[in-house]
């Protein structure tokens, strides 16, 4: 086992407390002292300079796909140059008509290098067992889907 902090540190800006007026700007300290400006998103009045909750949610999931993939790649002695990923999250109303981020859809796109090249089949099952051991994906309800490039 082990733990996962941060800080979270608001302050209020504004002379009245109404819905209107207050302040969603806050800040992310995570434990090596990393500061990241965080607000609400923007249909919420947040600042749209800042990252917000929706999308730290789809970076978890993305950036936790990633490394795992990475991890899963180097066992099968591939080598990978480069990724990049392009996620979407979708907000919507889910069964309980609750607003919830109910899929994310990842998009990575892999450029491998070194003597041997991993078929297309050998990729799609690095992605699945990625996705598996993913600790985010295996922590969240909401359905993750990896169209790969």
């Amino acid at each position: 086992m082990s733990e996962h902090r941060i800080t979270l540190e608001w302050k209020r800006e504004s002379e009245d407390f109404s819905y209107e007026s207050y302040n969603r700007d806050h800040e992310l300290v995570f434990e090596g002292g990393f500061r990241v400006p965080a607000s609400a998103a923007p249909a919420y009045r947040g600042n749209p300079a800042h990252v917000n909750p929706e999308e730290a949610f789809v970076a978890a999931l993305s950036s936790c796909h990633m490394l795992t993939f990475l991890a899963m790649a180097t066992k099968k002695r591939f080598v990978v140059d480069r990724y990049s990923d392009h996620a979407v999250g979708l907000l919507e109303k889910n069964q309980n008509k609750k607003l919830a981020i109910t899929r994310v859809i990842l998009h990575p796109q892999v450029i491998f290098g070194g003597p041997t090249l991993p078929t297309q089949e050998q990729i799609h099952a690095l992605h699945a067992q990625a996705h598996s051991e993913c600790f985010i994906a295996n922590s969240v309800t909401t359905e993750v889907t990896v169209e790969a490039k």
